[in-house]
């Protein structure tokens, strides 16, 4: 339905977009370097799972009622920076027992599955991103409108999940060495905090 060299524009600018500094990589990085890759794996995947929701929204009009009602968009994101600051109280609670890299338990990765999904899902405006951007590639011409949305979203997602993936493997080599360092569990906790916190706080005081 789309030409091999929009499509090649596409995941250029899909790539490019990934890699820019933003809550989803931020968020990424910090469970790698404090739980190692795995957990870093484990959220990225679950971010890139409610990026399934986000894509059927904008194909389906959903995300257009988003953007169309002060209300609904209000509400999603200050659940989100609520649920956000609730994990930057658990960071802080952990800051007693944090775990070593690499003893990460597979409830424990479940976990950050879930956590990843729910910080995709209650972020308004990652649904206002794809009601902005996929259509800037969708040829009114070549076919079901709704379904090169829902393409183009599927492409996003595996190129998100490979650069997740990659950033996860090169951070965790960097984790490994800043865990090496005594007493480095508590500040990363903290820091975690601190992080979890600013994005709340972003989020809180974003805009349509």
């Amino acid at each position: 339905m789309i030409e091999p060299v929009q499509l090649l524009y596409f995941i250029a600018a899909s790539v490019a977009l990934t890699l820019l500094p933003g809550p989803d990589i931020i968020f990424v990085l910090t469970m790698v370097i404090s739980q190692g890759k795995k957990a870093g794996i484990s959220t990225a995947s679950g971010l890139c799972t409610g990026l399934l929701f986000h894509t059927t929204a904008a194909a389906l009009g959903v995300s257009a009622i988003l953007y169309s009602s002060a209300l609904a968009f209000a509400a999603l994101k200050y659940a989100g920076a609520i649920y956000l600051l609730y994990l930057a109280y658990k960071a802080l609670r952990e800051e007693g027992s944090f775990s070593s890299i690499g003893s990460v338990r597979e409830k424990d990765l479940s976990l950050l599955y879930r956590r990843g999904i729910f910080m995709n899902l209650l972020n308004p405006k990652v649904s206002l991103f794809f009601l902005a951007f996929l259509p800037q590639f969708v040829n009114a011409d070549a076919g079901s409108v709704p379904m090169q949305m829902i393409f183009l979203g599927a492409v996003f997602l595996v190129q998100a999940l490979v650069v997740f993936f990659l950033v996860s493997v090169f951070a965790g080599f960097i984790g490994i060495k800043i865990m090496e360092r005594p007493n480095m569990g508590k500040h990363i906790n903290r820091a975690k905090a601190g992080i979890y916190s600013f994005i709340a706080v972003e989020l809180a005081l974003s805009h349509q």
